[in-house]
């Protein structure tokens, strides 16, 4: 599945994303982990698909974490809330 991750968001029902590196493909995904209770199994997400799919609070953390690399802003200083990135 994937080797090294990043939080990206997490539901009140216990569903979690995060920004991964695909160990069998080394590129960058989201790694989308159902909550115990649904049974679910953890799904890669191509990036292009994962924000074409939605705007959702975890696309909306998406955008913000790279927004900061444009904006030259480090992780820990970046305003939380909805993304300006982010389509309207």
């Amino acid at each position: 599945m994937t080797a090294d991750r990043r939080e990206l968001y997490a539901s009140r029902n216990g569903d979690q994303w995060f920004l991964a590196r695909s160990a069998t493909t080394g590129s960058p995904v989201v790694l989308q982990v159902p909550n115990q209770p649904s049974g679910g199994r953890p799904t890669e997400i191509e990036l292009g698909s994962f924000l074409v799919g939605g705007g959702g609070p975890e696309h909306q953390e998406l955008l913000r974490l790279i927004g900061t690399l444009i904006e030259g802003t480090s992780f820990g200083d970046a305003p939380a809330g909805p993304s300006h990135w982010a389509p309207t």
